[in-house]
């Protein structure tokens, strides 16, 4: 069954009008103050200061057309969400053993999430709206789809291959699916586990580095061209790929890195490749799978064209969870002693971690995403002092895309006693994955349109080259030299919401509601 689509504008609809806050000539201008606390922490003492930093912004409000291209569009994350993105836009429905249901995006924080915007002075209410509205959004019914895999199977037969989604919904989609054109990928052998040569029959020609590159660079123009776009973003949903070794004269600086290419040196990774050629077509790129692509060369690259980057790996069920967990028992004064963590999944993804060296890639992405909660703390941590974290993962066919994870958490709590979480956690992986790829590309995509200006600077600028707003999708998230890395979820939530409310005009979210916690006379 499907709906006719209904006449779509370029943007989902903005309905909050911010007093103090400007449109202008295209623009939205508003203004911030922005507080931060410096701390002086001596031996016998802190001192703090606080600095207030004004703050203006400016948001372009036309929405562009807007392209994504998927490195691994053939596998399972691509084609679901290929799949969703064609059955929200024709509102497909179908029927279940619990009655029909219509395509959504549950689980994407664009989609369907809201934040609150104020309150009520009347009675009170907390008013809130979805996260969409506070500035104009590119609509995932006008993004348009493409990109590569190294595997030639049309789409609408690897959507079959994947299995995730229901027979019926499959059914609705397969012409489109099929008429979604893929280009043939990038594939070294040396990066990717042996178990993956039997799907390697789609593959760029040329063999050196250098001609890969410039054929992906043609690609990209050809994509942009043929469909009318003003701006593409370029996604690795491809294998997880071995670390790679960053080599001095190689991946240290931006030139050493494409003499490099043009050298066709071996320790240059695919996924690397996709990336300086998304940079140097003016591309937005994000890494959604745990391999260390953003080496210093790439990163001075992008910074010198204004390219954001945003990686690594993405945080979808498991890590998403545990990022939750370790928050709360930390931030409540508990003592996480042991974290140990179990996952089995029969996917192709699952596939390819069952080689060691593609393994260790996603092992180091997922045991870092409590050291932030546990560095925070030196009353539960001394110095060095860090939970027993393990890791197992393996492949398990018949559990295909429904992966099983398996976390048992320890903690020290009052007059040491001890105290056990033990969850089990069926993720879907690609059904999760997908809306979380979706955010990833709509606020890349709203990021690349606000500007801004402290009193220090002259003119408008973007933000830092690493995108550390888009922490809340990532299991890895890559920052600015110097900055922390926040892995707990809820700090990573309001960092994104916020700075878009304050782009909008509205200060940063009020916890304190102190209006309402005094003495009321």
């Amino acid at each position: 069954m499907v709906r006719p689509t209904s006449n779509l504008t370029c943007e989902i609809a903005r309905p909050l009008i911010v007093t103090g806050a400007e449109e202008k000539d295209g623009y939205l201008y508003s203004s911030h103050s922005y507080t931060r606390t410096v701390v002086d922490a001596q031996e016998a003492r802190m001192v703090a200061t606080t600095k207030t930093t004004k703050v203006d912004y400016r948001t372009e409000v036309r929405v562009p057309r807007v392209g994504v291209m998927f490195i691994g569009l053939a596998g399972n994350n691509g084609t679901t969400l290929a799949a969703g993105l064609l059955a929200n836009k024709k509102g497909v429905t179908w029927e279940t053993q619990r009655g029909d249901r219509r395509a959504n995006w549950l689980g994407s924080v664009a989609m369907t999430a809201t934040c609150k915007v104020g309150v009520n002075e009347q009675n009170g209410e907390e008013i809130y709206m979805p996260v969409n509205r506070l500035l104009p959004m590119l609509h995932p019914d006008n993004l348009v789809l493409g990109g590569w895999d190294i595997n030639a199977m049309p789409l609408d037969e690897a959507m079959k291959r994947a299995g995730v989604l229901p027979v019926e919904v499959q059914r609705q989609l397969r012409e489109e699916m099929n008429g979604i054109a893929v280009y043939p990928g990038v594939y070294d052998y040396d990066f990717i586990a042996t178990n993956q040569e039997v799907r390697a029959d789609h593959v760029i020609t040329r063999k050196d580095k250098q001609g890969q590159l410039e054929t992906l660079r043609s690609n990209i123009r050809e994509f942009k061209k043929a469909n009318d776009l003003e701006k593409v973003i370029i996604f690795w949903n491809g294998n997880t790929e071995r670390f790679s070794d960053h080599l001095e004269g190689v991946h240290d600086t931006a030139e050493h890195l494409l003499e490099a290419i043009r050298n066709n040196t071996t320790e240059i990774a695919p996924s690397l490749l996709y990336c300086v050629a998304a940079v140097l077509e003016g591309c937005a790129y994000v890494n959604g799978s745990p391999q260390n692509t953003f080496c210093d060369g790439v990163l001075e690259l992008a910074k010198q064209k204004g390219v954001y980057l945003a990686g690594d790996d993405l945080k979808t069920g498991q890590t998403k969870f545990k990022s939750v967990m370790a928050d709360f028992l930390v931030s409540t004064g508990l003592k996480p002693v042991s974290i140990v963590s179990y996952n089995h999944l029969g996917n192709n993804d699952g596939l390819n971690l069952s080689s060691e060296k593609q393994f260790r890639s996603k092992e180091i992405t997922k045991a870092s995403v409590v050291d932030d909660m546990i560095a925070s703390n030196s009353l539960l941590y001394k110095e060095g002092e860090h939970p027993d974290h393990l890791i197992v993962i393996k492949y398990v066919p018949t559990v295909g895309d429904s992966k099983r994870a398996l976390d048992e958490y320890t903690a020290d709590i009052f007059m040491n006693g001890a105290q056990t979480v033990v969850v089990h956690n069926t993720c879907e992986d690609s059904l999760l994955a997908a809306p979380i790829i979706l955010d990833l590309v709509l606020f890349m995509e709203l990021l690349q349109r606000i500007h801004v200006k402290t009193e220090q600077d002259q003119e408008f600028q973007q933000l830092d080259t690493l995108a550390s707003l888009l922490s809340l999708f990532l299991k890895a998230p890559q920052v600015p030299k110097h900055a922390p890395v926040i892995n707990a979820l809820f700090p990573q939530r309001e960092a994104l919401v916020d700075f878009l409310r304050a782009a909008a005009g509205l200060p940063a979210t009020d916890y304190i509601a102190l209006n309402y916690r005094r003495t009321q006379n």
